[in-house]
């Protein structure tokens, strides 16, 4: 084998049932690079990775490092090796400090007493050095998740780790946190550490990545350097045709009010603190709204308020003329509330269920899917469930019948979506829709859900992805600090002006803002 590579997987092959998730793939990593592993959801990537950690065996095929042949049956192997992963998934202890996280399973000890000296002066140097600033003592259920990000890089470096693996590092960023990973990614690189990165991001990979394989369905398609290719190029050897980045929409004809929010406030659960301050706006009838915003700055209070996942301080919430300000999650999902959360793992799905089950988590009561009896109409739910994984491209091993938690994670955003947009709403809440989808499912996605606003749907959407904002909303509010200050029509403004107001560097008064309105309508 060639020994210029410092790790070669050849040939692997990888079965779950009957669904063959990598197929005779190839990837060869040189020493030093940064090395972009692109695909749609399901494609294979992270399996293929999985596999080099040792989290999985292959069925087939082999893995050289530096032209030997190597047998990696688990993560300790892969670790013994200087292979190191940051998951999509992030694989920490909540309930442990930073530091713990970063030391567990190779602490320093002495006479089985765990000594944490040398390695807080080691952690330090490693945040010095590669500017990933945390709070070794802070508990991780407390930090936010671009910190979690940090420490779970950190894990990997404390290990010494020479190889290191990023699968949808920047899913759950800001901008300027992505902005940081890329700067961090390539000062590794530099150091000759050798970078296989996992994204469906292609500018992120246009910008940081030597190279790019390319996976479609399982198969090798092709690897090219990244400087003689363009995203247009990379999207169409990814899904098989050309796609569209824009998104195509005639203009919004907005009519009543479906959702009035009114003088909101609402505390942060764990600083006590008001993350949300008198926010009062509202969303109509074949409008989307955006809400745009740098991350911390209470969107995730103001989306529990108005889901019922977190109780508001203050406020009058109205959806399609009820009061629900103190109502219950179910009589909001019946008064027609639908939500695509930004937490999947949380708030959108029982893993242990399966597909066919989760589709009907919110609709379990209706006729549709039970007999006056009590009893399950299973031949309704699991027509259902095909509809929604056939309309939404929905891939997993067992069809209908796979455990959620089975699925990749964009597999499992599809199945939320589909889910949210085809049950009977007047009102869509979709926070970070089109997180770690591929190119040709967020233009999908999209593409439905201008469809539900030409419908007469209301759709209020949180994003921290400006190219996102300006290309699907009719109408964008800037949240900062916990206030609503800026209101803008997508056709005239920018992401720089946005930036300067998600940044608090300016503010509108509320006669500017409702200007903006007036002009829309």
């Amino acid at each position: 084998m060639d020994s210029s590579y410092i790790i070669e997987m050849r040939n692997i092959t990888k079965d779950f049932g009957p669904l063959r998730a990598n197929d005779n793939v190839t990837l060869q990593l040189r020493k030093g690079e940064v090395h972009a592993l692109l695909g749609e959801n399901g494609a294979g990537k992270s399996t293929l990775m999985s596999i080099l950690f040792g989290l999985y065996q292959p069925d087939g095929g082999h893995i050289y490092k530096e032209g030997k042949p190597v047998v990696i049956r688990n993560p300790n192997d892969a670790t013994a090796l200087g292979i190191g992963m940051v998951q999509q998934h992030f694989q920490l202890v909540e309930c442990f400090s930073v530091l713990d996280n970063i030391i567990l399973g190779a602490e320093d000890s002495t006479l089985g007493n765990v000594t944490k000296k040398k390695a807080i002066k080691k952690v330090k140097e490693l945040m010095d050095r590669y500017h990933l600033e945390v709070d070794l003592k802070a508990k991780v259920s407390d930090i936010s998740v671009g910190m979690q990000q940090r420490v779970e890089i950190l894990k990997m470096l404390y290990r010494e780790n020479q190889i290191l693996i990023f699968d949808e590092p920047t899913a759950v960023l800001t901008p300027q946190e992505i902005d940081g990973l890329m700067a961090t990614i390539r000062s590794m690189a530099k150091e000759g550490k050798s970078i296989l990165f996992i994204s469906h991001k292609l500018n992120e990979i246009m910008k940081v990545s030597d190279r790019c394989t390319i996976l479609r369905k399982g198969k090798w398609i092709a690897t090219v350097n990244t400087a003689d290719t363009d995203p247009g190029k990379l999207a169409e050897m990814m899904v098989g045709h050309h796609v569209s980045f824009g998104v195509d929409k005639t203009p919004a004809k907005p009519k009543e009010d479906v959702l009035t929010v009114s003088g909101l406030s609402v505390k942060n659960p764990v600083s006590k603190r008001l993350s949300v301050k008198d926010v009062s706006f509202h969303v109509r009838s074949g409008e989307i709204v955006t809400i745009a915003g740098i991350d911390g700055n209470g969107q995730d209070e103001l989306v529990g308020a108005l889901t019922g996942l977190e109780p508001a301080e203050k406020g009058t919430l109205t959806l399609s003329g009820h009061d629900i300000s103190k109502a219950s999650i179910r009589q909001r999902i019946a008064d027609g509330m639908s939500h695509i959360p930004a937490d999947r793992h949380k708030y959108g799905l029982v893993l242990d269920f399966t597909m066919e089950e989760n589709t009907v988590l919110e609709r379990y009561r209706d006729p549709e899917f039970r007999s006056k009896g009590g009893w399950i109409r299973f031949r309704n739910r699991h027509a259902y469930a095909e509809k929604i994984a056939e309309k939404y491209d929905v891939r997993s091993a067992y069809g209908v019948s796979s455990s959620a938690r089975s699925m990749s994670g964009g597999n499992q955003q599809k199945l939320i979506a589909g889910r949210e947009l085809e049950k009977q709403h007047s009102l869509l809440v979709a926070v970070q829709p089109v997180r770690g989808l591929d190119v040709g499912a967020i233009s999908f996605l999209h593409q439905q859900m201008v469809k539900d606003r030409d419908e007469g749907k209301a759709i209020l959407v949180v994003s921290l992805e400006l190219d996102e904002v300006l290309s699907l909303s009719d109408r964008i509010l800037v949240l900062y600090g916990g206030e609503i200050v800026g209101e803008f029509l997508p056709q005239k403004t920018s992401a720089e002006e946005l930036g300067l107001y998600m940044a608090g560097a300016k503010r509108m008064t509320k006669e500017e803002m409702l200007a903006v309105e007036k002009e829309e309508a």
